[in-house]
């Protein structure tokens, strides 16, 4: 009887499933695009925690496991692990020997949709894999390395704790930034308690602004010979350590994108460079995990605010770092993003923003040769489609009204400070203007994605694509090999090159006696560069993007021979006969 009562529990079991599967595909019908029937059920049109992000990555793990793989690289200031996903097809070939596109985000920690950013691409290519041959092609030959946050520790204090939209922008070291002896002693206060650091006015006969009376949230200045009614107090806090001034000294000012071992500069000439490069942790688990991935050929992080593809040199003192020939495949690359990204911008870090020494992306392509771009998240075109731009309180009050009704925007309330007496506190929220808004969320990070993906699709791709043999009489024979690369992406960057940061291509032949082995410089003319040392094995400085390098052996004997690539950026290819 219990045998019984089992098999008629699992038929019904099944017989659930079924109904469920049944009743999903009468229920939806298949956009474009997006997967239909997700194993891992994501909603990305909000920001999650630590725990949220690692929730799902464990489910995409546990849902693909033949596609992705989790591991912690290292360990944050306060000991949280720094998570990063290996996306690839594990059934064909090993991952660390594919050419690799390393992507993170959130190193600033109030950008946090940079995480969310990462992780939907890493959702993108596990459920696609078996919907689409591009997605199934890509990660057979290539290998995704995914952290989504690299500051762990802020990005929760921004999300649990009370703070303005531009802080903590550091980690969660604390240092004495009013250098009064006292360490932290005098942040934030959420004084109405709302969990956002908003503003605070006061009303005063030598006020500089006004409410306006067709919108009393916004405040207009008024002109230069004249009083309003209200002057500014800035965010809202209180003199916690009795020096007269209010909010000076809090979690402390460091910048992790000035941390980087190229270029760097000491903090009186690069604010925010802390103590010295790699001092920080996060940064160093990812520099040790990169060291050790040299198959890595591109790499993406993500920031906000601004809408801009960015590339290097951070600093006009490193422009010479950036070879012509290895801008003319930043420029391809990037070019198609701002046709795939609407209101993005391409701009190079030093000419169109500011100075940076230190930063991530000039570490990654100085330092190791690898193709790098930052991308400026979040821009207001995409409320609206114009220009405004950043911290526009005109247009910024209108997308309150009219498209978040009020979300957007703490009411003016009055307060009674301590130090200030009666006083309105109110303003935009912590996650209004750096952060998208959920509706916009999924769409800018499709679209980033694909971004990522046209630039990962661009990493080298290696094939043995034509094989000639010539018969030199007494059983001596040339073999030519031409090894293509069909991808924009060399094998090794012109940085790589200069610096010799990663070992030359070898191409090998095996199977038969190698009595010469050379690199065909001229093959119309017989132009040869010999190589006389184990010449069964060439080594080949650099296999162009789009284009080929030929190889000729003069061998003896009739045997099979089997021919192969063997690539630290751009992975193996292998010909048989």
């Amino acid at each position: 009887m219990i045998k019984f009562n089992k098999t008629i529990l699992f038929f019904g079991t099944l017989f659930l499933l079924v109904s469920i599967e049944v009743d999903a595909q009468e229920k939806f019908f298949r956009a474009i695009g997006t997967p239909h029937t997700p194993k891992v059920e994501v909603a990305w049109n909000r920001y999650h925690t630590n725990d949220g992000l690692l929730d799902i990555m464990q489910r995409m793990v546990k849902a693909h496991p033949s596609l992705a793989k989790l591991e912690s690289i290292g360990k944050s200031f306060e000991g949280r692990d720094i998570w990063l996903l290996t996306i690839s097809d594990f059934g064909h070939g090993n991952p660390d020997r594919k050419p690799g596109m390393y992507i993170d985000g959130n190193i600033h920690s109030n950008e946090l949709q940079g995480s969310e950013f990462a992780l939907y691409t890493a959702w993108y290519l596990t459920e696609m894999y078996g919907e689409l041959d591009f997605i199934r092609e890509l990660l057979r030959d290539k290998t995704f390395y995914i952290a989504p946050t690299i500051n762990p520790d802020a990005r929760d204090n921004f999300i649990k704790e009370a703070n303005t939209p531009h802080s903590p922008r550091s980690g969660m070291i604390k240092l004495d930034d009013d250098q009064d002896g006292a360490i932290g002693e005098d942040g934030f206060n959420d004084l109405n308690v709302d969990g956002h650091i908003t503003q605070m006015i006061r009303k005063s006969p030598n006020g500089r602004y006004i409410k306006d009376p067709l919108d009393p949230r916004k405040l207009i200045p008024v002109s230069a010979e004249a009083f309003g009614d209200y002057e500014i107090l800035g965010y809202e806090g209180i003199d916690a350590d009795g020096d007269g001034r209010v909010n000076e000294d809090g979690i402390g000012y460091y910048d992790p994108n000035r941390d980087w071992g190229w270029k760097w500069q000491p903090d009186y000439v690069q604010r925010g460079a802390y103590k010295y490069p790699f001092s920080l942790p996060e940064n160093r688990a990812v520099m040790e995990f990169v060291m050790k991935h040299p198959n890595i050929a591109g790499a993406q992080s993500y920031h906000n605010y601004g809408g801009m593809i960015l590339r290097g040199p951070g600093a006009e003192e490193d422009l010479d770092t950036y070879n012509q020939q290895d801008i003319r495949i930043y420029d391809a690359i990037a070019k198609k993003g701002e046709e795939m990204i609407p209101g993005y911008r391409y701009l190079v870090v030093y000419k169109d923003l500011y100075s940076v020494f230190g930063g991530e992306l000039d570490w990654f392509y100085g330092g190791r040769g690898i193709y790098t771009y930052t991308n400026e998240l979040m821009v207001s075109y995409l409320y609206f489609h114009e220009n405004a731009g950043r911290g526009n309180q005109e247009e910024e009050m209108k997308v309150d009204r009219y498209l978040t009704f009020g979300d957007a925007f703490v009411p003016w309330e009055a307060f009674e400070h301590p130090q200030f007496g009666r006083v309105e506190i109110g303003g935009f929220k912590k996650n209004f203007g750096r952060l998208h808004p959920g509706f916009l969320l999924e769409q800018d990070a499709h679209r980033n994605m694909a971004f990522t993906i046209y630039h990962g699709y661009h990493t080298p791709k290696l094939s043995v694509s034509d094989v000639k043999e010539e018969d030199l009489g007494r059983g001596l024979k040339a073999i030519t090999a031409t090894i293509q690369n069909e991808r924009l992406m060399p094998t090794h960057s012109s940085q790589d090159l200069k610096y010799r940061i990663e070992r030359p291509d070898f191409v090998s032949i095996s199977g038969v006696e190698v009595l010469s082995g050379m690199i065909v410089e001229n093959e119309d003319f017989n132009k040869v560069q010999e190589q006389t040392y184990e010449p069964e094995k060439i080594r080949v400085e650099n296999i162009p993007g789009m284009g080929t390098v030929k190889v000729r052996w003069i061998v003896k004997g009739n045997r099979p021979y089997r021919i192969q690539v063997d690539s630290a950026k751009g992975g193996i290819a292998e010909w048989k006969p």
